[in-house]
């Protein structure tokens, strides 16, 4: 568990790849059990340890991410979010580097909860972002994004379906070897105290291929 920041109200720490978020089908060890497991053995906790799980991370991207300690955080956190208080950052490599230097994208996303596939469609609902890139290589792109919304596997539908899929994506990349990891990682996040109100900023560096392209 590597944490960047705790205290009474917030848990902060860096998701490892490929990690559920919380129990799923598959019945692999997620990352809420693992923090609940964190707390309750750091702080001697009887009986169930209360985390919130207020934004999520997709199971194969990893990086920054915060947990509330009380459901007055919690529900504080989720306000901000709602509100856009609450800034997500991410790291992304995508194909294809003839992208415009920076880049403002907005869609509407429909998930289809049989498929659990994301796709742009007039029903779905508003998805927002911007870009800039960072650095160009081999024909890759590395890219800072900045997330308006939240929206399930945004990043990843935004950018494949205007022919820029993002390296090593199993499910939006036909390009995608067996075995890939996706290059995407939460690289920041920003937000207020839920009780004091001071602004934070948390970042996850990563270092690891083929994010240095």
């Amino acid at each position: 568990m590597k944490v960047l920041y705790e205290d009474n109200h917030l848990l902060v720490v860096e998701k490892p790849v490929n990690v559920p978020m919380q129990k799923d089908a598959s019945e692999d060890e997620d990352f809420l059990s693992m923090a609940k497991a964190y707390v309750k053995e750091k702080y001697h906790k009887p009986g169930d340890v209360y985390l919130g799980l207020v934004h999520r991370l997709d199971r194969p991207v990893g990086g920054v991410c915060v947990f509330a300690r009380t459901s007055k955080a919690a529900s504080r956190l989720s306000d901000q979010i709602r509100t856009h208080v609450f800034k997500k950052e991410y790291l992304a490599v995508v194909e294809n580097e003839d992208l415009p230097d920076s880049g403002h994208l907005e869609d509407l996303l429909y998930k289809d909860s049989k498929t659990n596939m994301v796709r742009i469609d007039p029903k779905g609902k508003p998805a927002i972002l911007d870009y800039t890139v960072i650095k160009r290589k081999g024909g890759l792109a590395l890219l800072k994004i900045q997330l308006q919304t939240g929206r399930s596997h945004q990043i990843r539908v935004q950018f494949s379906s205007r022919r820029h899929p993002l390296w090593g994506d199993q499910r939006y990349n036909p390009n995608a070897s067996p075995g890939q990891q996706i290059a995407l990682w939460s690289h920041a996040i920003e937000f207020n105290h839920p009780t004091s109100g001071e602004p934070l900023r948390f970042t996850s560096k990563t270092d690891r291929y083929p994010f240095d392209i």
